[in-house]
């Protein structure tokens, strides 16, 4: 069994902000999963890092599957017994453009919720035992300032007239969660937060953005790696803390 100093997986890596994520995590020397839907991508992904000489490891895991959930579960604890740090990365966006918030589809709200909100709490229950095996458990859940009723309530906020509701509403459940979770591991040693990457320019943003993926990836792996004075229950971007 292999047993480095620290095992790190991110969801939904093999582009974007998560494979970034990885990168970041395996330059820090951390053993690092790369998650993945598709098993041929993924391998791909992981092996451009490997010829880099960084510490990854393609994991086949589609966060709305209940057995690839299970699979890539069972296939850690075989091979390394425990995690030290999961990155809940994997997101959709599926809002059709210029349609109000009680117009978009219902299925749009489904599919949405399924990946963003209902995929973190199944993976995070499957991955939870192994946490607990770790030293230091970290939980990032990659979220939005989308997210934020008190921001999208204030009409003087940037984001106030970003209505892209199913994904707004997602990201909203999704700092729930991680509110509901870091009550309940309050006296453990594992810490969760909620993340905000910031405007990047991903393919989810059709290239659009402020940032580029290595300042996008830099708060969630600035919490994973957190030490023993990392915050729990906190909704983040960089050091600063966001408003719920």
């Amino acid at each position: 069994m292999s047993t480095p100093s620290r095992i790190a997986l991110v969801t939904g890596a093999t582009r974007g902000i998560g494979l970034e994520t990885v990168r970041q995590l395996a330059q820090a020397g951390v053993h690092t999963l790369l998650a993945g839907r598709n098993p041929t991508r993924t391998a791909a992904a992981a092996a451009v890092l490997q010829v880099e000489g960084l510490p990854v490891e393609p994991l086949q895991l589609d966060v709305t599957d209940a057995a690839s959930i299970a699979a890539a579960a069972a296939a850690v604890r075989e091979r390394h017994g425990r995690l030290d740090i999961l990155v809940n990365n994997a997101g959709i966006l599926r809002d059709a453009p210029g349609l109000r918030p009680s117009e978009q589809a219902a299925a749009t709200w489904r599919a949405t919720f399924e990946t963003n909100l209902f995929g973190v709490v199944e993976v995070t229950r499957a991955f939870l035992p192994l946490l607990h095996a770790a030293p230091a458990g970290r939980i990032v859940n990659v979220s939005s300032i989308l997210g934020s009723l008190a921001l999208h309530s204030d009409p003087d906020s940037p984001v106030y007239d970003l209505k892209l509701p199913a994904y707004n509403v997602s990201k909203a459940a999704l700092n729930a969660w991680t509110v509901q979770l870091a009550w309940e591991l309050r006296d453990s040693r594992i810490r969760v937060n909620a993340v905000h990457p910031g405007y990047v320019r991903t393919d989810m943003n059709a290239g659009e953005g402020e940032l580029d993926v290595a300042e996008g990836a830099r708060t969630s792996v600035r919490l994973a790696l957190a030490g023993e004075d990392a915050p729990n229950g906190g909704f983040f971007h960089v050091e600063r803390r966001l408003p719920w």
